[in-house]
């Protein structure tokens, strides 16, 4: 199985039309339909479902289609790390990152790297913490930023030095909206939104058993898209502080928690990992930066 069949393969899958595949693949039609049918001999499997004007995947097509994101995914960082082995100046770094304010730390030690190394490219990954670290292990990123304490027999880590203050957002014209902070029984019967991170580990971390008590309404990976839900009535959300927009001229407001829930925010990357140059100086950045 070659790559380059592995790249027209999914061209197909994104186009759904063998034409308008090969028009952009600069191929013949002709050529690319064998190569799609010699994939299929090779893989004993049939991959498209063919309709008269179109293509779509079968349920082995879109085994392959993941499968085939990943290896290029890889192949391509692969390609990019030998690249900047001579190349000190520049290269570029993939990083996974859980959402969090905290991210601002990230963000100003890659400002300060790239006046040293200006060619310097990052490529970041948003999603949770389960998401990001499952990236790190198979290999397509170097660091993961995330909010739960690392597994330290398979991770080095370094933490950040503020933390994140968990709390609900609402309406501004909410009733719970007229207290300075919120309690558990405050949450009791409301429609909550919140990240299925958050009701695993965080949640039960502060009420304990009682967590069960709450109704769980939906679960979200954005604060932003969950503060819309918010927005258009759906419930409230428990959430960081300043992740939604509650400005003075938003209509939402953040309360925090009582007693107070707070997060540790941690940059983690794995034993015994070989970096690329470029890797292992930004990797000494973050440590000047947060250790100052």
């Amino acid at each position: 199985m070659e790559i380059r069949v592995l790249r027209y393969f999914l061209e197909i899958a994104r186009a759904g039309n063998m034409t308008r595949a090969a028009e952009t693949l600069h191929i013949s039609q002709p050529t690319l339909s064998k190569q799609m049918k010699d994939l299929e001999q090779e893989l004993g499997k049939k991959l498209f479902r063919r309709g008269s004007t179109s293509l779509s995947l079968t349920d082995e097509g879109m085994l392959l289609r993941k499968r085939a994101e990943d290896i290029l995914e890889m192949v391509d960082k692969t390609a990019d790390e030998f690249k900047s082995l001579g190349n000190i100046t520049g290269g570029e770094v993939h990083i996974g990152c859980a959402e969090s304010h905290q991210i601002k730390y990230l963000a100003r030690t890659i400002k300060a790297f790239k006046e040293s190394y200006p060619l310097f490219r990052y490529h970041l990954t948003s999603g949770n913490t389960e998401q990001v670290v499952e990236r790190l292990d198979r290999g397509l990123i170097d660091f993961a930023v995330i909010v739960e304490p690392p597994n330290l027999s398979k991770y080095n880590y370094l933490e950040v030095p503020e933390v994140n203050t968990w709390g609900l957002v609402m309406k501004r014209d909410d009733a719970l909206s007229k207290k300075e902070r919120i309690c558990f029984d405050d949450l009791v019967g409301l429609d909550l939104i919140c990240s299925a991170q958050a009701m695993q580990v965080d949640i039960p971390r502060w009420c304990g058993e009682k967590a069960d008590m709450l109704k769980l309404s939906g679960t979200i990976n954005l604060a932003y898209n969950g503060s819309v839900f918010v927005k258009e009535g759906l419930g409230h959300m428990l959430s960081f502080d300043k992740l939604a927009d509650t400005g003075a001229d938003s209509e939402l407001c953040f309360r925090p928690l009582t007693p107070p829930l707070k997060t540790k925010m941690f940059v983690i990357w794995k034993k015994y990992q070989v970096f690329t140059p470029i890797a292992e100086l930004l990797l000494n950045e973050l440590k000047a930066q947060l250790y100052k």
